[in-house]
C-alpha cells in the first residue's frame, strides 16, 4: 500500500474541522464576487443581499424547527458559547452555572473567569469513568439551588469533540424544566449529524459553527429561545436584529445554511458510511492490539457514541506525541489527546478527568463522508509499522 502524497494526504481529524463541500463553496461564491453590498444599505444591491442572509436564516430555521427570530449569526460556536454564558448570566441574574469537567474550553474558561470574578458560584456534575453524565448529581444540585429560591444555568455539551460520549438532551431538558434552569448546551459536535426539533426539544441555548459540518470557517450561529433573550452581546450596530453589531459575513452565513441542508438531508447516508470506517478501524485495530487497545469515553460504541470520533488508547509507550509526528510523516492527520502527568498542564483536560493512564498515548480520529475503507487500512497499516519495536520488547 502506497504513501499518500503531500496533495492526497489522509484527512482524520474531522472534528477539528472539515473540508469545504464544493456545493456549499458554489453557493457562496456570488456572494465572493457579484453581490458584494453590505445588507445594511438600502440600495438595491444591499437589499439583494439583505434578503440572502433572511434567507439563510429561515433555513436553518426551518431545518431545525424553530423561528427565525431566534436565531443568530455568531463568527463560530466559542463566540456563541462565550455569549451564552456571559450574557445569560448578566441579564437573568443568575448565581450558579452546573458544568462538567468534559466541556470544551469556550465553556470551561468562561464559567472560570465568571466564578472568579465573583459573578457566579461554578459546581461541577459527577462523571463516569466514560464520561457519562450522573443526572442524579445533576438533579441534587438543581434540587438545593431551587430550595434557596435562586436559579441556574446548566452548561453540558451534547457530543464529546475528544471522547464522543453523547449526552441525552431530551431527559437533561426535562430535569432542567422541573427546577425552572436555563439550560444551554454546545452542540457544535452534533449540528447537521443529529435531529433536532426544537419546537419540542426543552432547550433554551444551542450553538452551530459550520466547519464543523463542511462549511466554512468563521461562521456560526446561537439559537436563543424566545422565551430566554438577553440585552445585546456585542454593540456597534443594529444587525442581528440589535443583537450583534458588525457587518455580516453574508458568504459564511449563505454557505452556513447551505452546509447544514446537505449535511441534514444526507445524514442517514452519512452516518451509515461514517460508522462503517469506525466499525473497520476498531475491529482491525483490536485484531493487531488485542486487548492492549481501548478506546476513550464511549467513542468505541457504535450505537452510543458520536459516529464521527473514535479516541483511541494505545499501549504504554514513551513515545507520547511522536505517535501523531510519525503518523503525520506518513501523511496521516489525526489529533493528540493523552491525559496530564501529575502537575502538568499539558494534555488533554478530558481525558485527565477519566483518570487515564498518561503513559499510554491516545490518539483522536475523526471521519468524514470523504473519508475511504482504503484510507482506514492504510492507516492501521501504519499505527501497526510504528508500533511494532513496542510490541516486540
Amino acid at each position: 500500500m502506497s504513501i499518500p502524497s503531500s496533495s492526497s494526504r489522509i484527512y482524520l481529524d474531522n472534528a477539528a474541522t472539515t473540508k469545504l463541500d464544493k456545493a456549499v463553496l458554489d453557493e457562496m461564491m456570488p456572494f465572493l464576487t457579484d453581490h458584494f453590498g453590505n445588507p445594511s444599505s438600502t440600495h438595491s444591491t444591499g437589499r439583494i443581499v439583505k434578503s440572502a442572509v433572511e434567507k439563510a436564516r429561515k433555513t436553518v430555521a426551518s431545518l431545525l424547527n424553530t423561528s427565525p427570530a431566534e436565531i443568530f449569526f455568531t463568527s463560530g460556536g466559542t463566540e456563541a458559547d462565550n455569549t451564552t454564558l456571559r450574557c445569560a448570566v448578566r441579564s437573568h441574574n443568575l448565581k450558579h452555572i452546573i458544568t462538567s469537567p468534559l466541556e470544551h474550553h469556550a465553556v470551561l474558561h468562561t464559567v472560570e473567569e465568571l466564578e472568579k470574578k465573583g459573578e457566579v458560584k461554578v459546581s461541577f456534575v459527577k462523571i463516569d469513568n466514560k464520561g457519562n453524565i450522573d443526572l442524579n448529581h445533576l438533579e441534587e444540585l438543581l434540587n438545593t439551588i431551587s430550595s434557596k429560591n435562586e436559579r441556574a444555568l446548566v452548561s453540558l455539551m451534547h457530543g464529546n469533540n475528544e471522547i464522543g460520549t453523547i449526552l441525552d438532551l431530551q431527559q437533561v431538558g426535562e430535569i432542567c424544566q422541573k427546577y425552572d434552569a436555563l439550560f444551554h448546551s454546545d452542540t457544535v459536535q452534533t449540528m447537521g449529524y443529529y435531529d433536532m426539533d426544537l419546537q419540542k426539544l426543552p432547550i433554551h441555548y444551542i450553538v452551530g459553527s459550520a466547519h464543523k459540518f463542511h462549511g466554512a470557517k468563521g461562521i456560526g450561529f446561537l439559537y436563543i429561545r424566545h422565551d430566554a433573550g438577553f440585552c445585546p452581546f456585542q454593540t456597534g450596530g443594529a444587525q442581528e436584529r440589535n443583537m450583534r453589531g458588525g457587518t455580516e459575513n453574508v458568504a459564511g452565513i449563505v454557505g452556513l445554511a447551505k452546509a447544514l441542508e446537505i449535511s441534514i438531508t444526507e445524514k442517514e447516508a452519512h452516518t451509515k458510511h461514517i460508522l462503517s470506517l469506525k466499525s473497520r478501524m476498531i475491529d482491525k485495530l483490536r485484531a493487531n492490539f488485542g486487548e492492549n487497545v481501548d478506546f476513550n469515553g464511549e467513542s468505541g460504541n457504535l450505537t452510543k457514541g458520536l459516529p464521527k470520533v473514535l479516541s483511541v488508547q494505545f499501549p504504554k509507550s514513551d513515545m507520547g506525541d511522536m505517535l501523531l509526528f510519525n503518523l503525520d510523516i506518513q501523511g496521516i492527520s489525526a489529533s493528540g489527546g493523552s491525559a496530564c502527568s501529575s502537575g502538568s498542564e499539558i494534555g488533554s483536560h478530558v481525558l485527565t478527568a477519566l483518570k487515564n493512564d498518561p503513559s499510554r498515548p491516545s490518539v483522536r480520529f475523526s471521519f468524514s463522508k470523504y473519508n475511504t475503507i482504503e484510507e482506514i487500512d492504510f492507516v492501521v497499516e501504519k499505527i501497526n509499522e510504528i508500533y511494532a519495536p513496542v510490541l516486540a520488547k
